[in-house]
């Protein structure tokens, strides 16, 4: 994580994630990498990234007035839409089958569809909307909230069938 003014921005921070999944979606795609690792990369990162949206910046960006409540909670949906593709794909036992490079084309999907709408609506709203120091006060408690996530092993597929099943 870069030191300095993107970490004091929470949509700066998002977006910097959004990055990261995407390159790691490049990996998983390509023969030359560690297809492997890339995909236990994106899971941990994936797993972390919303669960602490959800925890620490979706409820308070509800209180503004001018950030459209029904599209944070579309944006709930889509995580659990993209946690469930996910999981799909690391029950695929041979990487790189036909199988897995489907399963990773409905994950890329799923979630490249959800980045684009959060980026277009939720956090153009939270970057016109709400105060500087506010979405400094989110980085910090996103940024937290995703360690601790990363640190608890949350990309494992135990956790993600945990997070799926809802227990």
């Amino acid at each position: 994580m870069s030191v300095g003014r993107q970490e004091r921005d929470v949509v700066a921070v998002i977006l910097e994630d959004h990055r990261q999944m995407e390159e790691l979606f490049r990996q998983m795609r390509s023969v030359e990498a560690d297809r492997a690792d890339a995909l236990k990369k994106f899971s941990a990162l994936l797993i972390a990234h919303g669960e602490a949206e959800e925890s620490e910046v979706y409820g308070a960006l509800k209180r503004f007035r001018k950030v459209d409540d029904e599209e944070v909670d579309h944006g709930v949906e889509e995580h659990e839409e993209g946690n469930k593709a996910l999981l799909a794909l690391l029950e695929v036992d041979a990487v790189g089958s036909e199988e897995w490079d489907s399963k990773l084309e409905d994950l890329v999907e799923a979630v490249t569809h959800h980045l684009d709408e959060e980026e277009r609506t939720i956090l153009n709203g939270t970057r016109e909307n709400v105060p500087d120091e506010r979405r400094a006060e989110l980085a910090a408690a996103f940024l937290k909230e995703r360690q601790r996530q990363l640190e608890s092993d949350c990309g494992s597929i135990d956790n993600v069938r945990a997070i799926v099943d809802g227990s």
